[in-house]
Formats: C-alpha cells, sequence, structure tokens
C-alpha cells in the first residue's frame, strides 16, 4: 500500500519535513494543524479562537483528501490543562454526536507558540 500526501491552501503550509496530511488505502491522517489563519499567517489569541481554528485546519486537511472520510479519532495537545474545559466546549460544538473518539493531552511546548494543536484520524466511510 502506498502513501499519498494530502496538501490544501486551506490550512497552514508544513514547517518541516512532513505532509499536512496522508492517505494510504482507507485511512485518512493529518499532520498536527496549529491555530495559524492560512489566508493570513496570523494566529489568534483566545484558546477558544485557536482551537475552533486549529480544528478547522485539520477539518480542511481531511476534506483535501477527497469526499467520504468519516473523523473517528481526534487528539489535542495543549499547553495548558487549565484551557481544557473552552476547548471542551469549542469541540463539543464542531463535531456532530456520535462525536469522534479523542484523547487530550498537556505538552510543555507547543509549535510558533501556540495553545493549542490537532490531529485527525478519518477512514472511507
Amino acid at each position: 500500500m502506498s502513501m499519498d500526501p494530502i496538501s490544501t491552501g486551506g490550512a497552514p503550509r508544513a514547517i518541516g519535513p512532513y505532509s499536512q496530511g496522508a492517505r494510504a488505502g482507507s485511512i485518512l491522517a493529518t499532520s498536527g494543524q496549529i491555530p495559524i489563519d492560512p489566508a493570513t499567517g496570523a494566529m489568534p489569541d483566545s484558546i477558544e479562537d485557536q482551537a475552533r481554528l486549529a480544528i478547522s485546519n485539520a477539518l480542511a486537511v481531511v476534506a483535501a483528501g477527497g469526499e467520504g472520510w468519516e473523523i473517528v479519532s481526534v487528539r489535542i495537545f495543549l499547553a495548558d490543562m487549565a484551557d481544557f474545559a473552552a476547548v471542551n466546549r469549542v469541540y463539543e460544538g464542531m463535531f456532530a454526536e456520535p462525536h469522534p473518539a479523542r484523547s487530550c493531552v498537556a505538552v510543555s511546548a507547543i509549535p510558533k507558540g501556540a495553545k493549542i494543536e490537532v490531529e485527525a484520524l478519518a477512514v472511507r466511510a
């Protein structure tokens, strides 16, 4: 099985030697998406706006993989677990029930000083 890279202008360009996403057979994985506006390069200040944008960037990568993908798992990395409740509210509003499986962990730092990074795993629906 070969891996096909996915790229889109709907999410920030990769800042290292990796693809925005990768598709292999019936699996699609996004790289970690930080809350950078792909049009302006700006990063919002509030955790709510950062969460919304990071999730939107991950969704844009999945959408760029073509039709028929269903997100089954999301990984969230937070620079501060005190932001968990706010991120949870944003997450709940952006994913319909049944919500994808999810993990959320605290990390010591996120690239570019972001407060959040989000990855998604999707399968062919």
